[in-house]
């Protein structure tokens, strides 16, 4: 029997050699690659066709929920678990949302992750135990309402909103992104507008509030 191909994309490097030795005692379980950041998270499935991959929620460049959307969007074969410290619903919901197939909670055990991953392979959806019964419920029951993820902006201005929170320049954004100073600004204008946002500050609150950057160090 081939073994499960794995990518895991978390800016902790730390965090990725854990899971990697962990999964080192599944000998049906294979770690193929690995990513810094929701960028090279996406060049990789691209590259290497993983089974499935392990995405932090929140990652410099790219954000998890993201990289999760388009990668369901451009490579559907592969089943997503997402990865977070909080047990919260709503981030929960945003990682359903975004079409992970699971939620896992990186204080779980070894146990936890090798049936989270063997889970999501047959086509099933794994929530950690610690996460709130009801979750799924509500989720289903959801359809519309303040949620915290900004889905009024285009998957573009949630790329350029999250870069600008992190402080990057509108020249690095347009460098980061391969498009113009102009059309960065002409992105900007319209998220403030249409989030009703003024100032940088206030779009940083928002981006933070919405799930989009952390404040962890």
């Amino acid at each position: 029997m081939k073994p499960i191909r794995i990518l895991l994309a978390d800016d902790h490097t730390l965090v990725r050699a854990g899971i990697r030795a962990l999964l080192q005692n599944c000998p049906d379980m294979e770690v193929v690659a690995e990513a810094a950041n929701g960028r090279d998270g996406l060049r990789l499935i691209e590259k290497e066709h993983p089974d499935v991959a392990l995405i932090d929620i929140a990652m410099p460049g790219l954000n998890g929920l993201d990289m999760v959307a388009r990668s369901v969007r451009e490579f559907p074969q592969v089943r997503i678990i997402m990865l977070s410290m909080h047990s919260s619903e709503e981030y929960v919901w945003q990682a359903l949302r975004s079409g992970a197939s699971g939620y896992l909670l990186k204080g779980a055990a070894t146990e936890e992750l090798e049936l989270a991953i063997r889970s999501v392979h047959r086509g099933e959806t794994y929530l950690s135990p610690a996460v709130s019964k009801h979750v799924v419920a509500e989720y289903i029951q959801r359809t519309g309402g303040e949620t915290g993820l900004p889905t009024e902006l285009t998957s573009r201005q949630r790329e350029i909103l999250q870069l600008i929170a992190e402080g990057h320049t509108t020249k690095d954004i347009a460098q980061i992104l391969h498009v113009s100073v102009k059309t960065v600004e002409t992105h900007r204008a319209q998220l403030m507008e249409r989030l009703d946002i003024h100032d940088i500050p206030g779009l940083v609150r928002y981006a933070i509030r919405a799930g989009l950057i952390t404040t962890e160090e």
